[in-house]
């Protein structure tokens, strides 16, 4: 791989390799904080716990190579995955719900860091309206789809209460965002053409939990 890290973007990547680039990415900014120059895939894979192999098929489907007995360059690779990750390009987002967990996500500056801009929030809390969190408004629900429009916003959030999730999905995708990341544990359906990423924070507590219960079958409940 040259200095200059050239990656070829393909339609649909395997989703499990989309979920490991960001670890490879977060370990790659800690060598970079770190003044290393090259890494190789089996120190990629010590520190991550991800076989060698796997990490060079991660990365041969973007088109990237190392040099070999050397690595890759860090700083190269570092750029090539935030480019190829969307993480250098700002996405703009509107909140939907803007409770404990809605302020939260719009108070996590991180995010903005990741390319992911929350201009705008909406719920139907008279006394949040009007209201602002970390500098981002809160609107009422009639306005939703005029801030999409005006805003060119592309990315609705949604974390409602669970039996608002189709109606809200619904509105997002009506007033034209391409993308929906869903926090509720609702299966939302849209219209072709609208992304949607589920992540249920209570998915992940039963997962957690039943794996607490296998690996300690006599802890008290």
């Amino acid at each position: 791989m040259s200095d200059k890290t050239t990656i070829r973007h393909y339609d649909l990547l395997p989703e499990p390799t989309l979920r490991r680039l960001p670890w490879y990415l977060a370990y790659l900014s800690t060598l970079r904080n770190a003044s290393v120059e090259y890494i190789s895939t089996t120190r990629i894979a010590e520190a991550l716990d991800v076989d060698p192999s796997q990490i060079a098929k991660d990365l041969s489907f973007l088109g990237i190579r190392g040099k070999t007995r050397i690595g890759y360059q860090v700083d190269a690779l570092e750029s090539a995955l935030r480019d190829y990750l969307g993480f250098d390009r700002h996405h703009n987002a509107i909140m939907m719900g803007a409770g404990s967990l809605g302020a939260a996500l719009i108070s996590d500056s991180g995010l903005n860091r990741y390319g992911l801009n929350i201009v705008a929030g909406i719920d139907i809390n008279p006394d949040i309206i009007g209201s602002s969190i970390n500098g981002v408004k809160i609107y009422g629900i009639d306005d939703a789809s005029r801030l999409i429009k005006d805003l060119n916003i592309i990315i609705g959030i949604i974390a409602v209460p669970v039996e608002s999730a189709q109606e809200v999905a619904d509105t997002l995708a009506n007033a034209g965002v391409k993308a929906i990341w869903n926090f509720t544990p609702s299966r939302i359906r849209v219209k072709e053409g609208v992304v949607i990423s589920n992540t249920s924070i209570y998915s992940h507590l039963a997962v957690m939990y039943n794996r607490l219960s296998t690996l300690n079958p006599t802890q008290e409940q």
